[in-house]
């Protein structure tokens, strides 16, 4: 016999059929009733009372499904409701969170009273769908509803979310009108409503002038002067309350504990007479005032201390557990261990059969990424899918920088594509991870499409947008987001000044670079290192060491970024003893342990120096020596000086470490090349060809207007080529006349700046980037066109940046 299988949502729906025909029937049956046959026991009959003490009955349990089938027997039987029986129904899918059939009852009803609109202004306001409170009060008042203070209540409360002051100073108007002013529920609405819209001035003026206070009145304005900030004012407010015999609660206690959570000595005073006051009337151990207690300490960095508190409660609530996490995972760690501490507390709930809520899962997700703990991570995610929160804003944000911190972009993308809402945190995580995996491009294409959406950037969206640019090298669009960020304010930022700094000097523009770090009046280290190492790479060295000496005039501690800013500065400017002098202070006088960069920097500039045995002897003894950038370095300075057999030993050390990266062999290619070593030169490339190396192809950049326009070596594909050629022609004739030797070749660069001089004003920079180092043929080429065309040019390699005027270079001639 075949039988048809039952899909889960038809086992579902029996089974919920079943439990409901179980929960009718303890209400209905007497003793010894037998059910009727049939599917749904349809045979019983019910009055308005017993209809509405099970819809009452359901609504307590927070029961759906039963109350639909409920309503459900209603009409199957063709039951004749009234207003009353139709509020308890309205009320329980109001209460259980079903307020699309809620407002569909509601359209439907013949009769509404005003217990109907209010029930109704409810339920939106209880889950978070103010714009539906406010909208269906405007809609009474049209139809001649008379609110009542439960309806002014209801919607001051929404006005309080949106923060919608007119709004907020209607309602108000209309409570005085309707002469319920007097009455505390609404007195404590205004209070709360006030504040939350930042009018604490008003909010202050309705305590003053209330005749029935309670303390609720005085824990709204209190709570208000501690969310805007305002720390002398909750104080004094706190004092008064005890001078009036304002009963203090746990509620009052845990707000000043807020306000205390400040750096200043005065909140340190005052938080510990709090805490001696909360001991004094036994409220020491309130759930309420312990999770505030724990957040100033875990604020102001006294993590022990915090711990000691928790363990010492004797009641630990979700909320606590939610403090101690979020706290431990802040942005000053004291410890490494406290993301490690929070993940076993999340570990602890779990145990004892707590539900996490979505800022707990939002937490522990900050603690994963802090340690960089992929596998502790995809856990976290299981559980966030199991309890459904993977839509939330927040938990997306935290599940987009882990799988971005691990590399796994498209599967932090898949995170940000499922967030049902998508803030602006969201948008943000998602162009950082895109950043941070050096997808510049598609980091610019979604800041685009945030655009779009008609969502509003932050200042650490423009900051990470200005870093693609930067990376790209893109100075138009760089300077499209700082006009943006000028027009929305956040330009003052550091955040954003930081970013800005590194954009236009990345960009090629080192003056604007200078001029948005001067205009700066808020420097923090990451600034000054900013600067330091632009200068730098421009090959500005003077004005990197004196911009050094001055940050530390300033009492900023350097670190070791800057240190390497100096050290590049160093290098980039054969500065030997002061580079050297650098390196020592920095370990000796600010106990910082050099990295392979640090190392690179001291070899490359004891290389440039002719010390190419004190460079080797360096890096044997670095501990570094397993690291290929180092012997870099080295065998470029082995290529500067000639020096034929060191080349060749530190070649091979390189390719031992790296065998398929082609930039060591080219290197040692052209100086077998250049000291007449053909035969040499040969195995190398042969070499190359026998382990499948291939050379990265050389790529020259120029940006004019929106458009990208890129040239390899004699490259013929752009649609201006001869016109490129020919001014190329004539660039390189202009040159001849003063100068009887020039290396005619067609290089990409010299093919990019040609394209520059045709397009660009007279007055404009040429900025040209590449991908490979410049030739020494193209760097005197550079110096003297920028010489006979009277132009200032702007060459990138991977190395530093090349600016050439009036027939010199910045680098001296030493790069």
């Amino acid at each position: 016999m075949l039988t048809k299988s039952r899909t889960a949502s038809q086992c579902h729906r029996i089974a919920a059929i079943k439990s409901s025909r179980r929960f009718i029937a303890s209400f209905a049956a007497p003793s010894g009733y037998e059910e009727p046959r049939g599917p749904l026991g349809f045979g019983l009959t019910f009055d308005h009372a017993a209809y509405g003490d099970l819809l009452r009955s359901s609504t307590s349990r927070k029961n759906l499904a039963h109350g639909m089938l409920i309503h459900c027997h209603m009409i199957k039987v063709s039951f004749r409701t009234s207003v009353f029986l139709d509020n308890t129904l309205l009320n329980m899918y109001c209460k259980c969170g079903d307020l699309e059939s809620a407002h569909l009852l509601f359209d439907r009803m013949t009769k509404r009273n005003l217990v109907s609109w209010n029930s109704l202004i409810s339920g939106y306001s209880l889950i978070g769908r103010y714009q539906q409170t406010l909208g269906l009060f405007l809609e009474g008042r049209s139809m001649e509803m008379e609110p009542d203070r439960f309806t002014y209540a209801g919607v001051l409360r929404g006005s309080a979310h949106l923060g919608d002051l007119k709004m907020g100073i209607m309602i108000h108007g209309l409570v005085v009108v309707s002469g319920v002013s007097s009455q505390v529920l609404l007195t404590n609405s205004l209070i709360d409503m006030y504040a939350k819209c930042g009018r604490i001035d008003l909010a202050r003026l309705v305590l003053d002038h209330s005749h029935e206070l309670d303390e609720v009145s005085w824990n709204s304005l209190l709570s208000g002067y501690v969310h805007l900030g305002l720390v002398e004012e909750s104080f004094g407010l706190f004092s008064q309350m005890h001078q009036r015999g304002v009963q203090i609660n746990g509620f009052a206690l845990g707000s000043i504990f807020k306000a205390c959570a400040g750096s200043s000595d005065y909140s340190s005073d005052f938080g510990s007479i709090a805490h001696g006051f909360a001991v004094k009337v036994g409220l020491e151990m309130d759930v309420v005032v312990c999770g505030a207690m724990l957040d100033k300490f875990l604020k102001r960095g006294a993590v022990k201390k915090a711990i000691e508190t928790f363990k010492l409660m004797p009641e630990q609530n979700v909320i606590v557990f939610n403090t101690m996490i979020a706290g431990l995972c802040g942005p000053d760690l004291e410890t490494s261990d406290q993301p490690y501490y929070a993940l076993s507390l999340f570990s602890d709930m779990k145990r004892r059969g707590m539900k996490p809520s979505k800022f707990t899962f939002s937490s522990v997700l900050k603690a994963c990424n802090v340690i960089v703990g992929f596998e502790p991570g995809k856990q976290i995610h299981a559980q966030v899918l199991k309890h459904n929160l993977q839509k939330d804003e927040f938990i997306g944000s935290g599940l987009i920088d882990l799988y971005s911190n691990n590399g796994l972009i498209e599967d932090g993308l898949r995170c940000f594509d499922s967030t049902y809402k998508q803030d602006v945190v969201s948008w943000t995580s998602m162009i950082s991870g895109f950043v941070q995996s050096e997808q510049f491009e598609r980091a610019c294409d979604l800041f685009h499409k945030l655009l779009v959406s008609g969502q509003k950037p932050d200042e650490f969206t423009l900051s990470s947008v200005m870093s693609a640019c930067a990376n790209l090298a893109i100075a138009r669009t760089g300077e499209q987001v700082h006009s943006r960020s000028m027009k929305t304010g956040f330009n003052n930022f550091t955040v954003c000044v930081n970013s800005l700094i590194f954009m236009y000097a990345k960009s090629g523009d080192i003056d604007a670079a200078a001029k948005a770090f001067s205009e700066t009046c808020d420097h923090d280290v990451v600034t000054w290192s900013a600067m330091i190492s632009s200068y730098a790479q421009h090959g500005f060295a003077e004005y990197s060491l004196t911009l050094f000496r001055k940050m530390k005039d300033y009492g900023f501690v350097p670190n070791s970024v800057i240190f390497l800013g100096v050290l590049t500065a160093c290098s980039h400017g054969g500065l030997l003893d002061e580079g050297l002098r650098s390196f020592d202070s920095m370990k000796r006088d600010y106990n910082l342990e050099p990295n392979v960069k640090h190392y690179a920097s001291i070899v490359d500039l004891l290389g440039r120096a002719g010390k190419l045995p004190a460079a080797e002897d360096l890096i044997l003894s670095s501990g570094f020596a397993s690291d290929p950038v180092i012997w870099k370095a080295l065998l470029g300075s082995c290529r500067l000086h000639g020096d034929v057999n060191r080349a060749a030993r530190v070649a091979e050390r390189i390719t031992e470490l790296k065998p398929h990266e082609s930039s060591s062999y080219v290197l040692l290619y052209n100086i077998y090349f250049d000291a007449g070593e053909r035969l040499l030169a040969d195995n190398v490339r042969n070499k190359m060809k026998k382990l499948g190396v291939k050379k990265e192809p050389g790529l020259s950049w120029i940006i004019i207007g929106p458009i990208v326009h890129s040239f390899t070596a004699s490259d013929k594909s752009h649609p201006q080529s001869r016109d490129i050629y020919s001014k190329l022609e004539e660039m390189v004739r202009g040159v001849k006349e003063t100068e009887e030797q020039v290396v005619q070749n067609f290089h990409s660069e010299r093919l990019a700046v040609a394209l520059g001089m045709m397009v660009l004003p007279e007055s404009a920079p040429i900025r040209v980037m590449k991908n490979l180092r410049v030739c020494r043929d193209c760097h005197t080429m550079m110096k003297l066109f920028s010489y006979s065309e009277r132009r200032e040019i702007v060459l990138r390699d991977p190395l530093r940046f090349h600016r050439f005027t009036g027939g010199s270079c910045s680098c001296m001639d030493y790069w």
